[in-house]
């Protein structure tokens, strides 16, 4: 049956070392994940288990992009985040197997219109249009798993305009990797071509049109977004 309009294309990320792309299937993120990001936002990072929010797949951005600066907010705000990439169909998923289902690590920065999302939860509403607007989710390529053996040993930072505003280590995570891929299958089923954005560390703050942002995991490409 023909469609009414062209379907949109499926999106995508490059990955390290192979000639096919991944296509993303959904974008999945963890909230407070880090004590001091935590605490920051008026958290309490010892008593609060995991909880996700999601973006839409089309809020993917690839790498060293120019995007314009988001409509409806005063305060956008970077949230520098270690990406898992799902390779492998998985539900309730066990600790000892969670490593067969991540297929790699990309370095990627989590979006936030910090003004909407105050208002939603002062009101007790959704995060939607905090968090899954347009061009939310810039992502580096994917680095395969098996490549970066002690991917949590690596650092987490991001730079704007060359000024140092976060730096942590990953082992920081309140919830580590395989931890939080292991909760999320407790609610959904995972699938091949998932992202799951894992949280940022303290330091979030804001950005301004004209602003270079740089975020760095070691052992992973650098995620570069500049702001018009």
């Amino acid at each position: 049956m023909p469609y009414l309009f062209p379907p949109a294309p499926i999106p995508t990320l490059p990955i390290i070392g192979r000639s096919e792309s991944f296509p993303v299937r959904r974008i999945f993120c963890v909230g407070r994940n880090y004590a001091e990001h935590s605490r920051e936002m008026g958290g309490d990072p010892e008593r609060e288990a995991p909880f996700f929010f999601s973006k839409p797949a089309d809020a993917l951005v690839q790498n060293n992009c120019t995007l314009p600066f988001p409509q409806a907010t005063q305060n956008l705000h970077f949230e520098m985040e270690l990406v898992l990439a799902i390779g492998k169909k998985g539900q309730n998923i066990a600790p000892s197997d969670a490593d067969d289902y991540l297929f790699g690590y990309a370095s990627g920065i989590d979006l936030t219109r910090r003004d909407l999302q105050a208002e939603a939860k002062e009101k007790g509403r959704p995060w939607d249009t905090a968090k899954g607007f347009d061009q939310s989710a810039p992502c580096s390529a994917i680095t395969e798993r098996l490549a970066i053996p002690d991917i949590e040993q690596a650092r987490i930072s991001l730079e704007v305009n060359k000024d140092l505003k976060q730096d942590a280590k990953l082992s920081d995570m309140i919830w580590s990797p395989l931890e939080i891929i292991c909760s999320l299958s407790s609610f959904y089923t995972l699938m091949p071509g998932d992202l799951i954005y894992t949280g940022t560390p303290a330091g979030v703050s804001q950005i301004l049109p004209g602003d270079m942002l740089e975020g760095h995991i070691e052992g992973l490409p650098t995620i570069a977004v500049t702001f018009r």
